[in-house]
């Protein structure tokens, strides 16, 4: 019966990789394709999409669709801005959102079930709805800077980042997430006499690794693929992010060996991104023991 039920175990892990490794390659083809594409002229890159040449480093390889492509548009500032708007927003939201969650989850106060219907409620909203109104909205917010008081948050960074902070799926995650933590950790800590933000910093947030992974990863790519709102707020070339520059190569005549180098350049990042949170992920469910 042992020798059997080893047996099982055995296949069902052999199915089970398997199956991850077919989902693997159909996710890999696609960037294996982008790749690929970055390498060829134009005319070779179209050829090759009708056969399974187009994932394979066959014909004229060389990297001069990536010079062309840092030629036709200023690639490392749009990268450069992407990065930085959604680097900082992921912060603030982390930080921001997690703070709404603790009070969410941990504390009492009137209203407390119904101001959270609410935000969980923000999500059926589709971003159309509010793109015009919240439009008018920052085109007319003052802001103190450098150069004294101004009027309107229009070609800044600041109007990328701050409508953004804050959403209702991360609070959500977090309020999940908190809600799951053993309760006597944290009655055992206010027993001791350590005050809600001493909880939230010590107790609280070095135990939610797994949640800030994930809330990081999904903000990140929420915020790094925005297109229709920083193309409506930002017409200085110095502002706009990835998305708004892939305009660039459709202008004109369009080359699609540039395009594919132009998408791979902006990738980097997200895979980059990703690996990180994804070993962070790993170590904090390792370090804290937090299963599923």
């Amino acid at each position: 019966m042992a020798t059997i039920s080893a047996d099982n175990h055995g296949l069902r892990l052999a199915v089970r990789y398997v199956v991850l490794t077919l989902i693997a390659v159909i996710f890999i083809f696609p960037l294996l394709f982008m790749v690929m594409s970055s390498l060829k002229p134009s005319d070779q890159l179209l050829r090759d999409t009708a056969s399974v040449r187009a994932f394979l480093p066959v014909g004229d390889i060389s990297f001069a669709n990536y010079g062309d492509a840092f030629s036709r548009a200023p690639v490392a500032l749009f990268v450069f801005n992407s990065v930085l708007v959604t680097g900082v927003t992921v912060l603030l939201s982390l930080f921001l959102c997690s703070l709404a969650a603790f009070s969410f989850a941990f504390l009492n106060w009137k209203g407390r079930d119904l101001a959270l219907g609410i935000v969980i409620a923000t999500l059926i909203v589709p971003f159309e709805t509010i793109a015009i109104p919240l439009l008018m909205l920052v085109s007319k917010l003052p802001w103190i800077g450098l150069d004294g008081l101004q009027f309107g948050w229009l070609n800044t960074y600041r109007v990328q980042i701050i409508p953004w902070i804050a959403d209702g799926l991360t609070v959500f995650l977090f309020v999940q997430y908190f809600k799951d933590l053993p309760r006597e950790l944290i009655e055992a800590a206010r027993v001791e006499g350590a005050s809600w933000w001493q909880i939230y910093r010590r107790i609280v947030m070095p135990l939610a690794g797994p949640v800030l992974a994930t809330a990081a990863i999904l903000k990140f790519l929420v915020m790094y693929n925005q297109y229709l709102w920083p193309l409506i707020v930002v017409q200085q070339e110095s502002y706009r992010p990835v998305m708004v520059g892939l305009q660039y190569f459709f202008q004109l005549d369009t080359a699609w060996g540039e395009i594919m180098a132009y998408l791979t350049i902006i990738t980097v990042p997200v895979l980059a991104f990703y690996l990180v949170m994804q070993r962070a992920f790993i170590s904090s469910i390792a370090s804290t023991g937090v299963k599923g």
